[in-house]
């Protein structure tokens, strides 16, 4: 189906239900929480969830959006609604292209406040919770079937729901790791982790930067940094892990009421202090305004990387490229989770015949097909067995087992996480990147993020 560019602030909602349309014969099942049969599971009748109630009314026209991802994502995706809406005529989708002059998530929140959202909306997952509390989404429970909400990855289902409701479901969740070249550690005798239990100590792991050193590698670690003027997700995403394996946290994991005594503790301070010495001491690579393919390159045999470097990465060291855990920064390996899901907004969208869509790219073929498109880890169990790279001895075997229960970890499932965020990803470049004082700069970023919280009531779980 042709994608369009629409005029955000003239968008009508988009749902034309066509009384009398015959029914025809659909690829897929109707939407229902129990078992794809069109009936309503009585316990979330009981939760006041009244998003799908097993039937779809005519024909309906859904819109969607979309972020502007990899160019593989919106090729596949494309292909996915043409095909979707060619296969039935009850429910039509059209997949809307939004202009990339303004940042996605700040297009999202103006058409929030505007009552202008798409009946369909693609968001990165640790927003969930804000749009959630704010009234910006819908929760889901009616509409999930059991069975697909057990074929979820575990990840997923935590990443997706807030204050025990289902707000949110993704195809495809991430994986974070340190990708390192066998044939040079082995070399420099350095040992290789085999898994989750088996990961380097923090300790162990600056003397192995020593090591390769002296082995010839003048930087051996490739950090990916984004530094303080541009520090954004990726610094939260791929650093908050290494606070959380030392016993810190961003913020109270339990009533998320302060960061205070979480992101400044001493384990958050011990955490990040090891991380500045390695680019004070010079083990981290820093040219990177000029050339970001240090690990590609071969001046760094390691780099702390997601999944989507996994086909760069083996396709420049052919044989030679391993994935094993981030460091054991003290309570064992943690890892990131989470990536772009799908919810309905708040609104007069027909649930039964959103879920009709999000059914069909939740099939297994088609998380799988996602998935090869842009190398994240399949969001189902079912799409995870199509994939040999997660096999007993995949390639990419590891990034499954931490999203398992192993070792992923939801980034603060809180109302509050963009303040959050942007306060920690600010003071890990600063710490880690520019030298600045540890405890001084978490003091500040506990200010900020408690600051936030005080000008919202602490988010109570009723709403705004």
């Amino acid at each position: 189906m042709k994608t369009q560019r629409r005029d955000l602030g003239k968008r009508p909602v988009r749902r034309a239900l066509l009384s009398g349309a015959a029914a025809v014969v659909l690829l897929l099942t109707g939407c229902g929480a129990g078992d794809g049969d069109g009936r309503v599971d009585e316990e979330d009748k009981a939760a006041g969830d009244t998003t799908c109630d097993g039937r779809i009314d005519g024909t309906a026209h859904i819109t969607m959006w979309f972020h502007a991802g990899q160019s593989g994502e919106q090729t596949t995706l494309r292909s996915q609604v043409k095909e979707f809406n060619r296969a039935q005529e009850q429910v039509r989708v059209e997949l809307v292209t939004l202009p990339e002059q303004r940042p996605y998530t700040e297009l999202v929140l103006s058409a929030a406040a505007s009552g202008d959202l798409p009946d369909l909306l693609d968001f990165d997952g640790p927003n969930l919770y804000s749009y959630a509390w704010s009234g910006t989404l819908r929760p889901i429970d009616s509409c999930v079937p059991a069975r697909t909400r057990k074929d979820l990855l575990p990840s997923l289902r935590e990443q997706g729901t807030y204050d025990g409701r289902l707000w949110g479901v993704g195809t495809f969740d991430s994986g974070l790791g340190l990708y390192v070249r066998p044939s040079v550690l082995k070399d420099a005798g350095v040992r290789i982790p085999k898994g989750i239990d088996d990961a380097w100590t923090a300790d162990e792991f600056t003397g192995i930067l020593r090591t390769l050193r002296e082995a010839g590698y003048e930087a051996p670690l490739d950090l990916n940094f984004i530094d303080s003027k541009t520090a954004d997700e990726w610094n939260t995403y791929a650093f908050a892990p290494a606070v959380w394996s030392a016993g810190g946290d961003l913020i109270d994991p339990e009533e998320f009421r302060t960061a205070d005594g979480f992101l400044n503790s001493p384990e958050s301070v011990e955490a990040l202090t090891t991380m500045q010495r390695w680019v004070e001491e010079g083990y981290v690579d820093r040219d990177r305004k000029e050339d970001k393919s240090a690990f590609v390159k071969g001046r760094t045999p390691i780099s702390w990387m997601g999944h989507w470097k996994y086909g760069e990465f083996s396709e420049a060291h052919p044989g030679d490229v391993a994935i094993v855990p981030l460091p054991d920064f003290g309570t064992g390996t943690v890892t990131g989770m989470g990536s772009w899901q799908w919810g309905i907004p708040s609104g007069d969208a027909d649930g039964d015949a959103v879920w009709r869509f999000l059914e069909y790219l939740l099939r297994p073929e088609q998380v799988a097909r996602m998935s090869e498109a842009n190398g994240a880890i399949p969001g189902t169990e079912g799409a995870v067995k199509l994939s040999p790279l997660y096999d007993e001895d995949g390639a990419e075997r590891l990034f499954i087992e931490q999203l398992r229960g192993g070792a992923a970890r939801p980034r603060p499932q809180t109302p509050a996480y963009p303040a959050v965020t942007v306060a920690f990803s600010h003071a890990v470049a600063d710490i880690v990147f520019s030298g600045a004082p540890v405890e001084r700069t978490l003091d500040d970023a506990v200010e900020a993020i408690d600051q936030d919280l005080a000008a919202h009531d602490g988010y109570p779980k009723s709403g705004p």
